[in-house]
């Protein structure tokens, strides 16, 4: 198995490396008919860190000069970002840019940037909710946000800043009181009111509705919650990715991909009924991965470890990985990006291809194949 995951890395080096030489400093977001540059609506602008981040993580398998210059190119033009109040999405821009180059590096200068990016993300914070706003607006919370506010944390534990770190945790609290169920689910966004910082209710933007369990959602904060007990230590973080863990894997079909929502009605055709998601599948791989090397419980990690194996094992397989699809550019198919206003369905998502090459890379580094 431990080739196949190497073919699907050299594969996916390959689409890489011939998506910046056709279109140079340029940061797509979804494929349109499998192709990367096109037309369509943005909606945000929040991925760039996913293409430089791959070539980090290229660099870190193979230490090829050649990634480390593109790696060091791409992450520089997402400097100016630091001070972006326009986007909920800073972690995932700089975490996967500017941590690893300051991780190999030890530049200060590069830290200070993740800093900036940390504080500035903490600016959407609202204290009478006590959550991150997303980009929608001041009443809008979004579970995406799990998986930027350890860039928070890591500003405030770099800094000593204590009300940082206080307001890293009350989002934490509130996400998991006001959008993950008692049963695991999560819903999309939650409403407040954020004059009095009273909770509306449950609501979406990209899941089938309101109560439904968008699977993208679900595996963001299975990771992101993950990431923030590695960050803090605290238990009830631990208790919440679990939760979310179980909740994925009782639900997920025989072939560890899902579906766009867990909701959804599979007797219907796609978009809406049975459509996969592998962007979402290949999130929860890393985040399961991830999750079983810090849960001190051995079944459950045995338990994360092969669930997020097998959905690997199936993502490199001809239906999802594009290496047998002529012409297609991205290295995923069948990944979707926003359902209702029909962008990047059944198609290659720049987070999809991200988060497979981290588990990925993961398991070939940390010989997890064999477990």
């Amino acid at each position: 198995m431990s080739d196949v995951f190497f073919s699907a890395l050299e594969f996916a080096q390959q689409q890489v490396r011939r998506l910046i030489e056709k279109y140079p400093d340029y940061f797509p977001i979804y494929t349109k008919q499998g192709k990367w540059y096109h037309d369509g609506e943005l909606w945000t602008d929040w991925t760039g860190g996913f293409l430089a981040g791959m070539m980090w993580r290229f660099y870190q398998l193979t230490r090829d000069r050649w990634w480390w210059d593109r790696a060091v190119h791409y992450s520089q033009l997402l400097e100016h970002r630091q001070h972006d109040r326009n986007v909920h999405d800073l972690g995932f821009i700089f975490l996967n840019t500017y941590l690893p180059w300051y991780r190999w590096t030890g530049d200060e200068r590069l830290n200070q940037v993740l800093i900036q990016a940390g504080r500035t993300l903490a600016l959407r914070y609202q204290p009478r909710g006590k959550y991150l706003c997303s980009f929608i607006g001041p009443q809008s919370l979004f579970i995406d946000i799990m998986m930027n506010v350890p860039l928070v944390f890591y500003a405030a534990r770099q800094t000593n800043d204590e009300q940082l770190y206080r307001i890293a945790e009350q989002h934490c609290r509130t996400t998991r009181d006001r959008l993950v169920r008692a049963d695991g689910s999560t819903a999309h966004e939650g409403l407040f009111n954020p004059d009095t910082g009273e909770f509306l209710g449950q609501s979406t933007h990209q899941g089938l509705a309101a109560g439904s369990v968008w699977a993208r959602g679900l595996a963001w904060s299975l990771y992101g919650f993950s990431q923030v007990y590695e960050l803090t230590g605290n238990e009830e973080f631990l208790e919440v990715a679990r939760r979310n863990a179980d909740y994925w894997i009782r639900h997920l079909p025989e072939d560890g991909v899902p579906y766009w929502d867990f909701c959804a009605d599979l007797s219907q055709p796609p978009p809406w009924g049975a459509q996969k998601e592998s962007s979402a599948g290949a999130i929860a791989a890393a985040g399961l991965l991830h999750l079983a090397g810090q849960d001190a419980d051995a079944e459950r990690c045995r338990r994360y470890r092969q669930t997020a194996l097998h959905t690997l094992r199936t993502l490199c397989t001809p239906e999802y990985l594009a290496n047998h699809t002529p012409d297609w550019e991205g290295i995923l198919k069948h990944g979707v990006y926003h359902t209702a206003k029909n962008l990047g369905v059944d198609e290659s998502v720049m987070w999809g291809e991200y988060f497979f090459v981290e588990a990925l890379t993961r398991v070939v580094t940390e010989g997890e194949q064999n477990e």
